[in-house]
C-alpha cells in the first residue's frame, strides 16, 4: 500500500509539471483529490488494515494529498504567470513611437457664417432670440396680416401637421412671439431652419437656414433700415460689395423691398447661378405694416420699425464662391474639408 500510495505522488508530480492549461490541472485535481479520486480510494480502504497500520496509512494519504494540493497551487500560479506575461508582451506599447495623427472636426460652413452674422448684428446693438420650429398658424401667418385664406399662404407651400400646426416657414414667428413679451425699443435677429415644400436645385431646398431681423422704436424709417443692411453686407462681403433694392411687396411690411447682391459667378453678366439675371437674392424687406403692430399690442402711432429675413445658405455661397446649395448638405468631407 505505501509503494501505491508513493506511486501516485510521483505520478501527480509528473502530470502536474506537464500540465499547460488551467483545465488540465483541474482535471488532476479531481482525478487524485475528488471524491472518485486516487487517493479517496485508498482511504475507504483503510478499514482493512489493522489498528496498528491505520495511523500509518493515514498520515501517509495526508501527506500524499497535502503535496498534491501544494503542487497544484503551485502549478495554477505557474500557469497564470505564464498567461500574464504572454499578455503583456502581446500588449506592450514602445512609448518612443510617434504618434497617430487624428483629424479634428470643425465648424461647419454654414456655422461659420452664422457665427459671422451673430457677432455683425451683436456689435449693432442687437439680441439673439431663438424660437419654435413647430410652430402655431397664428404666430407663423396670421399675426403676420396673413389670415385664413390669404393669397400670400400659398407662395410658402407649408408643411401642416394639423390645420393649426405647422413647420414653420419663417422665423418671423419668433419676432412676433418677441413683440407680445416686449415692449419697445426692440432690436433683435432670429436664426433658425425653416421648411417650405419646394423643389430642389441649385439655390432652393425644402429645408434652409433664415436670420430674420427686427427694431421697433420711435422715428425708425426705411433710411435706417437701408442703412442697417448695407453695413451688414459690406461688413459680410466687403465694402466693395455691390447691393440693389427693388420694390416688392409682403403682407406684414410696407413698404417691401427685396435686397440683391451682384452675382458673384459671372460679376453680373448672367450665369446659371443666378439665372441669367446678374444679380443673386439675400433677403427680403420691408417697414413693420401698421396692422402686425397692432396684433402686438404696439401702438403704431407712437413706434414704428423694420424687419428683414436673409438666408443663410444664400449669403454663405455668396461668400465662398459657391455655385450649389445641395453642397451643404451632401456631407461630402472633400467639400467640408476646405472650410
Amino acid at each position: 500500500m505505501k509503494n501505491q500510495i508513493e506511486k501516485i505522488k510521483n505520478t501527480a508530480q509528473k502530470e502536474i509539471l506537464a500540465t499547460k492549461t488551467l483545465k488540465d490541472i483541474e482535471n488532476l485535481r479531481i482525478k487524485y483529490l475528488g471524491k472518485k479520486g486516487e487517493l479517496t480510494a485508498i482511504l475507504k480502504q483503510i478499514g482493512k488494515f489493522s489498528d496498528n497500520e491505520k495511523p500509518i496509512i493515514g498520515q501517509l494519504v495526508n501527506e500524499v494529498r497535502d503535496f498534491i494540493n501544494y503542487s497544484i497551487e503551485a502549478g495554477i500560479k505557474e500557469i497564470k504567470d505564464s498567461i500574464l506575461e504572454q499578455k503583456l508582451n502581446k500588449e506592450k506599447i514602445d512609448v518612443t513611437l510617434p504618434g497617430i495623427y487624428r483629424s479634428i472636426g470643425h465648424k461647419h460652413p454654414l456655422n461659420i457664417v452664422l457665427d459671422d452674422v451673430k457677432e455683425i448684428f451683436i456689435g449693432m446693438g442687437f439680441d439673439i432670440v431663438e424660437g419654435p420650429e413647430i410652430e402655431n398658424d397664428y404666430y407663423n401667418f396670421e399675426a403676420l396680416n396673413m389670415p385664413k385664406y390669404h393669397p400670400a399662404r400659398d407662395t410658402q407651400d407649408t408643411f401642416y401637421i394639423s390645420e393649426n400646426i405647422l413647420l414653420r416657414t419663417q422665423t418671423s414667428c419668433v419676432q412676433i412671439r418677441t413683440m407680445e413679451k416686449t415692449q419697445p425699443p426692440i432690436r433683435m435677429i432670429s436664426p433658425g431652419r425653416v421648411y417650405r415644400s419646394d423643389t430642389i436645385d441649385a439655390t432652393h431646398s425644402p429645408l434652409f437656414n433664415q436670420i430674420e431681423g427686427l427694431v421697433v422704436d420711435n422715428g425708425v424709417t426705411f433710411s435706417d433700415l437701408k442703412g442697417t443692411l448695407e453695413t451688414f453686407i459690406q461688413a459680410l462681403y466687403g465694402l466693395d460689395s455691390v447691393v440693389r433694392f427693388r420694390p416688392h411687396h409682403f403682407p406684414y411690411t410696407e413698404p417691401s423691398a427685396e435686397v440683391d447682391v451682384q452675382c458673384f459667378g459671372c460679376h453680373g453678366k448672367g450665369c446659371r447661378l443666378c439665372k441669367n439675371e446678374g444679380w443673386i437674392e439675400i433677403l427680403g424687406c420691408g417697414m413693420v405694416h401698421p396692422t402686425v403692430l397692432k396684433n402686438c399690442g404696439i401702438d403704431s402711432e407712437i413706434y414704428s420699425g423694420f424687419a428683414f429675413g436673409v438666408g443663410l445658405e444664400r449669403i454663405a455661397m455668396r461668400r465662398y464662391n459657391i455655385d450649389d446649395m445641395r453642397l451643404f448638405y451632401e456631407n461630402d468631407v472633400r467639400f467640408l474639408n476646405q472650410f
